[in-house]
């Protein structure tokens, strides 16, 4: 059974954001990528789409989430789920960081306007 330490787990940053790689294929997943994400204070939020359903449960912190024309407010132990390939951004209003575990399921992609599709370093 693989075993992901919080201290080896590995880190990437991406338009101001930082995610931690928890379960994913090249840690021994094989159906669900799993990774922490932190937004600090008014971060930008970048519009974009997951060719697979993705899905945040808020740990600390809050954002404003929309998806696609609905704006949702996500704060400690609230969850959303994301369809796919529906337009999506995460706003974090607030001086303390927004941080969450998010799921998608082993192949999904991301889809970011002028970059061609590809699955986020930390579910890969």
């Amino acid at each position: 059974m693989p075993f992901i330490a919080p201290e080896t787990a590995p880190r990437f940053a991406l338009h101001g954001a930082e995610f931690v790689g928890l379960a994913s294929p090249s840690r021994g997943a094989a159906e669900n990528a799993v990774w922490m994400v932190t937004l600090h204070a008014d971060n930008t939020p970048v519009p974009h789409r997951l060719s697979r359903e993705e899905t945040f449960v808020c740990i600390a912190g809050r954002a404003f989430v929309r998806i696609g024309p609905e704006t949702h407010e996500l704060t400690a132990g609230g969850a959303v789920v994301v369809p796919a390939d529906t337009e999506l951004e995460i706003r974090n209003p607030d001086p303390a960081p927004f941080r969450a575990v998010a799921v998608l399921p082993v192949g999904g992609q991301a889809c970011i306007e002028g970059l061609a599709p590809f699955v986020p370093p930390w579910a890969a």
